[in-house]
């Protein structure tokens, strides 16, 4: 069977932004099911990589990302999910967390091939990261109670667009890691 790893994408984040009104209600539905996931990968030894906006800040790193966003107003939304000391952490400044990123080398060090993804935004992140995983011929699950949108429709259409374009498995979270 193949490795698998936990791809965290975009949990660490202040809501600072202008579609923050849309996106929280939606995030605090799937925080729940974020937290299921790590709690089981990290039960069963499963990889878990965290994949974070930098919000442009060039000079930060993972503790300073984790430290803003908990110490802004929706730490609530953060602390559960938060990286423990075995976790990856990788920076990105796109909506894929494989573009200019070293995740496509660390999946190999780690002989992953199949990637489940949980975290947000369901129509931009989460869909063109598992649109790059696709390509590069990674077998994708999608938890979709583990993902927040900021529009509904267009989260409903992207993860039907990754199962049937990309050939993702969209799964509940209790059932994606398998």
């Amino acid at each position: 069977m193949a490795q698998t790893a936990l791809v965290v994408i975009d949990m660490l984040n202040t809501y600072d932004h202008d579609d923050a009104d849309l996106l929280v209600p939606s995030v605090r539905r799937a925080i729940p099911a974020v937290a299921h996931l790590l709690g089981e990968a990290r039960d069963r030894d499963i990889p878990v990589i965290y994949v974070n906006d930098n919000f442009g800040k060039w000079r930060s790193h993972h503790g300073e990302l984790l430290d803003a966003a908990l110490a802004g107003p929706h730490a609530n939304l953060v602390e559960p999910v938060r990286p423990d000391g075995s976790s990856y952490f990788i920076v990105k400044a796109r909506h894929s967390v494989f573009y200019e990123t070293p995740l496509a080398y660390l999946l190999g060090a780690l002989d992953v091939s199949h990637l489940v993804l949980c975290g947000q935004v369901t129509e931009q992140c989460v869909l063109y990261s598992a649109l790059d995983a696709h390509i590069r011929h990674l077998s994708v699950t999608v938890a979709r109670d583990a993902v927040a949108h900021i529009h509904e429709d267009l989260a409903d259409a992207a993860l039907r667009m990754m199962e049937i374009n990309m050939g993702a498995r969209i799964l509940p979270a209790a059932e994606a890691l398998g």
